[in-house]
């Protein structure tokens, strides 16, 4: 197994006291694997993501757990030995690129230095490298948005060049974070086809998170859902599209259009919001909003294990078949 990430558990230093962000959450990445991660914004996507780079800033930390990397835990290395597999032997494309890219050099310095640090190439050779990936990743005029500073560049390029710099390494595990976000689909459908050739060329990994489920049938192998921190479900692609069992993914499924639908139909939507980490609720942390809720749910957490071969859940209505009966309650029956 390329990554395991077992029981981990992320915390942050707050005005208010330490907040869990990420709550006993296990995952597996095996070789040349794709792990779409999906889930609302603030359900700790980015933050298993960081945790496993070990980018957190001065007040996150990892309190529990353990994240091995080729069975090495990570957690346990120090800051230059880090630096040596981030950009080498694994990468991450972040969710904003203005934030990832240093302002006061030019595109085609950082995207040098990370070649020179991470491969063999020298001199000519590296910058001419550099070229060849930005036109990989569709950008037009390479020669010069090498010498431009990133804040001439619209977000959509920027991302493209922090795309660039990442598969540049030819990474053991890649790890993106909305890599598409700010891409329209025919630069989308390129980077989705660049991280495949990845995956091919040299049976590289990919932790894709997501909120598109569209990129995540096409790319993905194996699929997490997350909601407040924890891992609700698990199991392969097809299953998921075909066979959802929480709650939360049903509800996931039933805000995505159809080509099949009416132009009159409107989309379902999941009642309320993600709850603050502040403030997690007893039992089941999904209980407030799901229509099938019942007082178990609402003061037993129930636990992640596996319903059928290759597919866990926490959920006590997928647990327990008789619950499978339940009607919706009245108030949110329509």
């Amino acid at each position: 197994m390329l990554l395991e990430i077992k029981d981990l558990k992320t915390v942050f230093k707050t005005e208010k006291g330490e907040v869990t962000s990420v709550d006993g959450v296990s995952i597996q990445v095996g070789k040349g694997e794709t792990i779409g991660i999906v889930g609302e914004s603030g359900c700790g996507k980015s933050v298993t993501s960081l945790s496993v780079m070990r980018l957190l800033g001065k007040n996150g930390r990892i309190k529990e757990g353990e994240v091995r990397f080729m069975g090495k835990d990570l957690a346990k290395l120090s800051e230059s030995e880090l630096r040596q597999m981030r950009g080498g032997e694994m990468a991450m494309i972040f969710q904003e690129p203005m934030t990832s890219l240093n302002p006061v050099f030019t595109v085609g310095n950082q995207l040098v230095e990370a070649i020179r640090l991470h491969s063999d190439l020298k001199g000519k050779a590296m910058e001419e490298y550099a070229i060849e990936m930005l036109k990989k990743v569709g950008i037009p005029r390479p020669d010069a948005i090498m010498k431009s500073f990133p804040h001439a560049l619209s977000g959509g390029m920027r991302q493209r060049v922090m795309i660039a710099m990442a598969l540049s390494c030819k990474p053991k595990l890649l790890i993106a974070d909305e890599p598409t976000t700010a891409l329209d689909v025919t630069i989308q459908a390129q980077i989705l086809n660049l991280m495949k050739g990845l995956r091919e060329e040299i049976g590289a990994s990919i932790m894709l998170i997501t909120h598109d489920l569209g990129v995540i049938a096409e790319m993905a192998d194996k699929v997490v859902v997350m909601y407040a921190g924890q891992v609700v479900e698990e199991t392969d692609v097809y299953t998921l599209f075909e066979n959802p069992l929480h709650p939360y993914t049903q509800g996931l499924m039933k805000s995505i259009p159809h080509l099949h639908n009416d132009t009159g139909d409107t989309l379902e939507s999941i009642p309320g919001a993600v709850p603050p980490l502040t403030n997690m609720p007893a039992g089941c942390r999904f209980h407030d909003r799901c229509a099938f809720a019942s007082e178990k749910c609402q003061l037993d957490a129930p636990v992640f294990k596996p319903v059928t071969e290759g597919h866990s859940v926490r959920c006590w209505k997928a647990q327990e078949p008789e619950v499978w009966q339940l009607e919706p309650r009245e108030e949110e029956a329509v």
